[in-house]
């Protein structure tokens, strides 16, 4: 029998699934990015490339999601990869360089960079 989802499994599953859902789609997007978030984009690789991690990240998680404890490790940089985003993105808001909805998504992955770390936390081995 299976044993029940523990909170580090089901976060690394929501933000991995979320993840996906969020960047896939922005493939499609470089022209619609241009236009709604002037100006156009200058330099394609650094956003297909952003785009291309990030997808590699969600995988990443969705792994970590299946086996928690072997994969505990990865939850350290599983941390930095949200929190420099958000970080970085909340600089940007408070300077006047990123859109409103860019900060929103930075809050929602500093939300899951906290949520990693108490699944970090949460997921020690139990020494007998």
């Amino acid at each position: 029998m299976k044993p029940p989802p523990t909170f580090a499994h089901r976060i690394f599953s929501i933000a991995g699934i979320y993840g996906l859902v969020a960047l896939l789609p922005q493939y499609l997007m470089e022209e619609t990015m241009g236009r709604n978030f002037p100006p156009p984009l200058n330099h394609p690789k650094h956003f297909y490339g952003f785009i291309g991690v990030a997808i590699a990240w969600q995988c990443a998680f969705l792994l970590i999601a299946r086996d928690v404890q072997l994969f505990r490790l990865f939850i350290l940089p599983a941390i930095l990869e949200k929190l420099t985003f958000g970080a970085a993105t909340l600089v940007l808001y408070a300077q006047g360089r990123v859109a409103l909805l860019t900060a929103c998504v930075a809050i929602i992955d500093l939300v899951f960079g906290a949520g990693f770390v108490v699944a970090f936390r949460a997921s020690r081995m139990v020494k007998n």
